[in-house]
C-alpha cells in the first residue's frame, strides 16, 4: 500500500480539550441500552448506564483532540482503531459528569498512522470514574515517526484462541440497528446512515456503529461472567478490525485468561461474522 506523507502536529499532544459537562438521565441509558439490544433489566429502567455507554459524554471532545495533532483534511480518513475502557465506577441516573481529552501520542505504521487519545469522565466531587483509552487510525497517512504515549496493550495471544472457548455468544444486529443507536449515542457520521455516502467512502454500505459492535459483546460478557452486574467490569477493550453490516450476525467467543490480580479474573475475546474477525484482542476484567 502506498502511503502519502502527512505533518502531524507535536504541539497538539497533551493538550486538554475544553471540559464538557454531561448530565446522566435514566431515560438516555434507557434508551442507549434499547439502541444495542441490551437485555440486561437495570441497564433498560435506566438504573444503571451499560459499559460503552461510557462513551456518549466523552463522544464530542474525541474527535477534536485527535484533529490537534493530525490535520484536519485527514478527517474523512478517520476510522476507529481500538478502544479501551478503565472503568472506576458505573454511571448513574442524576451523575454530573465533566469530561475532558488530550492526544497522548501518534505512530506511523504500514497502513496509516494512528493518534492515541486519552479521555477522562470526573463526577461532581471531581471523583475519576472512568479512563478511556482511544486509537484514531487514518488510513493511508504516514506521520513519519511514532512519538508520545501509546495506549496500553492488550493484544490475544494466538494460542489463547486456538483452545476451546469458556464461553460462546451468538447475537444479531438488526437492520436499523444504525438508526436507533446514532441518536441514542450522538454520533452522527453519515456512513452509518447514508447508504451512498458509505459507499463513496469505499465501504460496501452502511456499516454498524464500532462501538455499537462493542457494546454488544459487553452485555455478553456481563450476562456470561457477572450476573449482569455492571458494577464488576473494570476494564473493556478490543480492536476493531472489520466494520460488521445490518442484519448481520455475529459470535463471540471467550476465553479465561485467568486472574492477572488477586482480586479480578480476566477473559480475551474475538467477535467474528462467519469465518471473519470484527473484532480482535478482546479484553474483558471483572471483578472476584
Amino acid at each position: 500500500m502506498t502511503l502519502t506523507a502527512v505533518a502531524f502536529q507535536d504541539a497538539g499532544l497533551d493538550k486538554w480539550t475544553d471540559d464538557l459537562v454531561f448530565e446522566v438521565t435514566a431515560e438516555r441509558i434507557a434508551e442507549y441500552a434499547a439502541a444495542t439490544n441490551d437485555p440486561i433489566e437495570a441497564h433498560l429502567k435506566g438504573e444503571v448506564a451499560s459499559p460503552v455507554f461510557a462513551v456518549v459524554p466523552t463522544f464530542f471532545s474525541m474527535a477534536p483532540a485527535a484533529l490537534e495533532v493530525a490535520p484536519i483534511e485527514l478527517l474523512m480518513k478517520l476510522v476507529h482503531g481500538k478502544q479501551d475502557f478503565h472503568f472506576h465506577r458505573a454511571i448513574r441516573p442524576d451523575d454530573v459528569l465533566t469530561c475532558r481529552s488530550r492526544a497522548t501520542g501518534y505512530a506511523s505504521l504500514s497502513t496509516g498512522s494512528t493518534v492515541t487519545v486519552y479521555a477522562e469522565s470526573r463526577d461532581a466531587a471531581g471523583e475519576l470514574v472512568n479512563e478511556q483509552w482511544i486509537t484514531a487510525f487514518f488510513r493511508g497517512a504516514d506521520a513519519g515517526k511514532t512519538v508520545g504515549e501509546q495506549a496500553p496493550t492488550h493484544e490475544l495471544d494466538p494460542s489463547v484462541t486456538a483452545t476451546e472457548p469458556v464461553a460462546v455468544v451468538d447475537q444479531h444486529i438488526d437492520d436499523d440497528q444504525t438508526f436507533r443507536y446514532s441518536p441514542a449515542s450522538g454520533d452522527p457520521m453519515p456512513i452509518h446512515l447514508d447508504d451512498e455516502v458509505a459507499r463513496m467512502s469505499g465501504l460496501p454500505g452502511i456499516i454498524n456503529h464500532g462501538l455499537c459492535t462493542m457494546a454488544f459483546t459487553s452485555w455478553a460478557a456481563l450476562t456470561s461472567f457477572a450476573d449482569g452486574d455492571v458494577a464488576k467490569l473494570r476494564r473493556f477493550a478490543v480492536r476493531f478490525a472489520k466494520p460488521v453490516l445490518p442484519g448481520e450476525d455475529m459470535t463471540t467467543r471467550f476465553w479465561d485468561l485467568g486472574a492477572p490480580t488477586g482480586d479480578s479474573t480476566a477473559y480475551g475475546f474475538e467477535t467474528t461474522v462467519g469465518d471473519e474477525a470484527v473484532l480482535r484482542d478482546g479484553l474483558a476484567v471483572f471483578d472476584n
